[in-house]
């Protein structure tokens, strides 16, 4: 049972990596880079505590986090669609930038107490056997994070809309020549990431680790970018990356109680450092080096499931005439 208990927490502690990682999904299937994934994440905790906070409203803190989340989107899409500068330098500028707003006008509500998510267990569902307790005795906000995966795949992968998404990341060009504003759509997409990003750090400060502090979010927004490159840019691919990462973490903190000699900051980075690995080895020629002595058979079938494709247009400059 004790397995079974740290599944359950974490798969509960991704949600916050599930919001941004779908985010970033959804804005690089469009064909943009958003490296602001990091400063994002600590604006939205930011401002998502503080209006949760003093309007004692739960709701409102996740919108501002959104809009917050949009607005930042918003800058990375009008460089690099608009103006069409890198997207790499503009993100990446925009995540140090963001980060250390946060801190500066996050200062006062440092370790403050407020508001969290309220625990929500369904009822009925929450008492199938070890189902249940995986992912029935939780909160709303985990719930949530179910269907964002489901809706977000089903959206992708057997709707038009899903289909046009997808093409103006692959073959833009070809998307414009049958009708489609690639630009507006590419906007929409990136705004709307960035929304999704800013969620994530919110569920950060009102769920996951209740409060502000100065880099609340500790580098998730940046492990938010690994995952979605390990799942492939597919929704449910990128959610099996966030749980993976999810289950490090618990691991590492059972591991901290069983070996107390060990520094407390080799556990806490450990999560960090085996998914970078694990990153490395599913995007590069490393992995067919390593499976080389398997059967044919095996190979093939291993390199169907872990083969990782960008979108063919992600992160190049289209000139929409």
């Amino acid at each position: 049972m004790e397995i079974i208990a740290i599944l359950a927490t974490a798969i509960a502690t991704s949600t916050p990596l599930i919001f941004a990682c779908i985010g970033e999904t959804i804005t690089e299937r469009a064909g943009i880079i958003n490296l602001s994934a990091e400063g994002t994440m600590l604006m939205g905790a930011m401002a998502g505590f503080a209006v949760a906070k003093y309007t004692n409203n739960l709701l409102l803190g996740f919108l501002a986090a959104a809009i917050v989340g949009a607005l930042i989107a918003l800058i990375v899409a009008f460089g690099s669609i608009t103006l069409k500068q890198s997207q790499v330098a503009i993100g990446f500028v925009l995540a140090l930038l963001f980060a250390d707003l946060s801190s500066f006008l996050g200062n006062p509500i440092v370790r403050v107490p407020g508001p969290t998510v309220p625990s929500f267990k369904l009822p009925l569902l929450q008492d199938i056997p070890i189902f249940g307790q995986l992912f029935f005795q939780s909160d709303l906000l985990v719930y949530a994070s179910y269907a964002l995966i489901a809706f977000t795949w089903f959206y992708f992968y057997r709707t038009k809309q899903g289909l046009l998404l997808r093409a103006i990341g692959e073959q833009p060009a070809a998307a414009f020549a049958r009708g489609t504003n690639v630009v507006w759509l590419r906007y929409f997409y990136t705004i709307l990431g960035g929304a999704l990003i800013g969620i994530g750090g919110a569920a950060f400060s009102l769920d996951f680790k209740a409060g502000w502090s100065h880099r609340h979010t500790a580098g998730y927004g940046w492990i938010a970018l690994a995952i979605v490159i390990f799942g492939g840019w597919n929704p449910l691919r990128v959610a099996l990356g966030a749980y993976l990462f999810g289950i490090l973490q618990s691991l590492a903190s059972v591991a901290q109680s069983a070996i107390p000699d060990v520094p407390t900051q080799v556990f806490a980075v450990a999560p960090f450092a085996l998914m970078i690995l694990v990153l490395v080895l599913t995007s590069s020629d490393l992995l067919e080096r390593i499976l080389m002595p398997l059967p044919p058979v095996w190979k093939r079938a291993i390199g169907q499931t872990i083969n990782i494709s960008p979108p063919a247009a992600l992160g190049k400059k289209f000139e929409q005439d």
